[in-house]
Order: C-alpha cells, then sequence, then structure tokens
C-alpha cells in the first residue's frame, strides 16, 4: 500500500501511525483485498479497508472472464462507493452498518476506510444458525427495506442484486432448463414491476452478516449490489444462503411472518400512510418469484450447486405453471 492510502487513513483516523493485523479476504477474482489495520493514537483501536485495484488479467474460479463480467464488477465498486457516499448514513442501529470514515477514488483504485464491525461489538460469523440468529438476519433486512421504501436508487443498481437477468445474459444463455429460460423475462419483470419497492442488499447471504456474542444483534456487510427492488429477494436469498431445503420449506410460514411482523413494525414508525396490507400481500405472492429468480440464475452459472434442489425445482414448476394459466 502506497503513501497516499496511508496518509488517507491516518487522516481519517486521527491516528499517527498504523499497523497491518491480517488480511481478511481478497476481493473476487483478484480485484484487491479487504485488510484490517492497528491504529495508534486514535480512538479507533483498529479499521477495515477495503482497497479496489482493477486488475489487468481477471481470474474467475468459474471461468466467466468476459468483457461484461469485468464491467458489472467496475459497475459493482462504483455503486458501492456511491452507496456509503449518500446513502448509508440512513442506516441506524435497526440494520446496522459499517460507518464510512473516509473514501477515495485514483486511477483505477478505490480506497474504503470503514469501521471495524468486530471492535463494535459484531466479532462473530456464522457458517450455520440457529432459530434467534435467523430472526436477527430477517430483523435487520426488515428494518433496511423499511428505510429505503419508495425511495429512487440514484447511483445504485436500478435493479439490485448481483444475479438480476439484464447482467446476466451468459449464464441464461448456458441455462439447460427450457421452461425455467423460456419464462425468465417474465419472472423478471414481475420482481421489477412490483408497486411496492424499495433497496435491496442484494447479497444478503449469511456470510455477509456479522453477529454479536449472544447472536441476538446483527450488522451487514458488502453493498456492491445494492439498488432497487422488492425485499422479497433479499429474503429468498438469505433464506437459501442458510437453511437446507427441507427446513426451506418446513418453515417458510414462520420465517415469512417473522420478516412481515418486524417489517410491519418497522414502517409502522415511519410510513403511516402505506397499505401495509396490500404490500405484504404482494410482496407474499412474489416470494415463489423471488426464489425462481435466483434458482435460474444459478442452474446457468454452475448447474451442479449445493443450492439446485428439490424445493427450488418445485418452487419453479410451481412459478412456470402459474405463469402459463
Amino acid at each position: 500500500m502506497g503513501k497516499w492510502y496511508h496518509n488517507i487513513i491516518l487522516q481519517s483516523t486521527g491516528a499517527t501511525s498504523l499497523y497491518e493485523i491480517e488480511i481478511i479476504q481478497s476481493l473476487w477474482s483478484g480485484y484487491g483485498s479487504i485488510v484490517r489495520y492497528g491504529l495508534k493514537d486514535s480512538k479507533y483501536k483498529t479499521i477495515v479497508v477495503k482497497h479496489v485495484s482493477y486488475p489487468s488479467e481477471t481470474n474467475h474460479p468459474r471461468g466467466w472472464n468476459t468483457d461484461l463480467s469485468h464491467l458489472r464488477k467496475l459497475k459493482s465498486y462504483e455503486v458501492e462507493t456511491a452507496w456509503y457516499k449518500h446513502w448509508s448514513n440512513r442506516c441506524n442501529e435497526t440494520c446496522r452498518i459499517p460507518n464510512c470514515l473516509a473514501l477515495e477514488s485514483k486511477d483505477d483504485e478505490v480506497l474504503m476506510v470503514l469501521e471495524d464491525l468486530d471492535a463494535a461489538g459484531f466479532p462473530v460469523r456464522k457458517s450455520s444458525v440457529n432459530w434467534n440468529e435467523i430472526e436477527a438476519c430477517l430483523n435487520w433486512l426488515a428494518n433496511f427495506h423499511a428505510t429505503f421504501l419508495n425511495e429512487t436508487p440514484e447511483g445504485l443498481w436500478e435493479i439490485g442484486s448481483y444475479w438480476h437477468l439484464d447482467t446476466r445474459p451468459e449464464e441464461l444463455e448456458e441455462l439447460t432448463d427450457i421452461p425455467l429460460k423460456n419464462a425468465a423475462s417474465i419472472i423478471d419483470s414481475k420482481l421489477t414491476n412490483a408497486n411496492f419497492k424499495t433497496f435491496v442488499h442484494g447479497d444478503a447471504k449469511l456470510a455477509n452478516f456479522c453477529f454479536s456474542k449472544n447472536g441476538l444483534e446483527v450488522a451487514a456487510l458488502d453493498f456492491q449490489y445494492v439498488g432497487g427492488g422488492c425485499g422479497l429477494k433479499d429474503v429468498a436469498y438469505f433464506v437459501g444462503s442458510c437453511l437446507y431445503e427441507d427446513d426451506c420449506e418446513k418453515y417458510e410460514a414462520k420465517l415469512l411472518d417473522t420478516y412481515f411482523a418486524a417489517l410491519r413494525n418497522a414502517l409502522n414508525q415511519n410510513h403511516s400512510s402505506i397499505n401495509l396490507d396490500a404490500m405484504e400481500e404482494e410482496w407474499r405472492s412474489l416470494y415463489p418469484y423471488a426464489w425462481t429468480d435466483f434458482h435460474r440464475f444459478l442452474k446457468g452459472w454452475s448447474p451442479g450447486h449445493w443450492k439446485i434442489n428439490s424445493y427450488s425445482e418445485r418452487m419453479a414448476k410451481q412459478v412456470i405453471l402459474q405463469l402459463k394459466k
């Protein structure tokens, strides 16, 4: 890391010096890294720096090395920068995210200096969850969706989520499930033309949630695919990221009831004019569409993926049958 970056970090945190603690992760396909730094003489003991550096050659783990893939990633970092610059301050304790201390772009590099959520009381990452932890994440999503209801996603993806159909023509081309392929654009337009819209996180998988030690509070990371859309896209994707197919089916009603109870609670406080019954009715009806939309992407992108299961297949068949009627 160059002197330029050092100076940005020191200026934004008031520290006199810094030292690298660990590389948390490399960014997808060699686009940079996320690093934790320790600071001296700052109110922040540690910070996390997301450093994006556009590679001359990309190395995608599944072989999707195309101009389209590269442009999508570039846009995703522009979106994340816009998110932290213009929108992130709207999130409160009910949909906690890291505070952004500095944002800088230079040539083909981007630097984001972020609060360390580990130090802020969210040090736990989960690979499996109990009901309380699922509920904490659904509460986060509900409050996030309530916060941005009816907003226009300026500077963000017009339609949020990394699997959105318009940004994934190659994966659609590869899809061998012909009924699903034929239904893809209708499913997409059902979700896109919902009457009630908000911002979706766009990558709300379990790995992007940080938990408090007791598991009852969460914060979320990674806003590269935040944009407009129906909130159920996040819910379906989150559920699929942390439950096996039997539980997706078994707890479907409970999961949706929990989410909508939290959403109503959040909207009652700041959106008194919204017809909550109409909103819940519309979004509930779109849950199978949201689920099938991601299933469509997954089947084209990675046909052997563990998330392609009988529950998803049944959901897709049900949706396609509904569309035929």
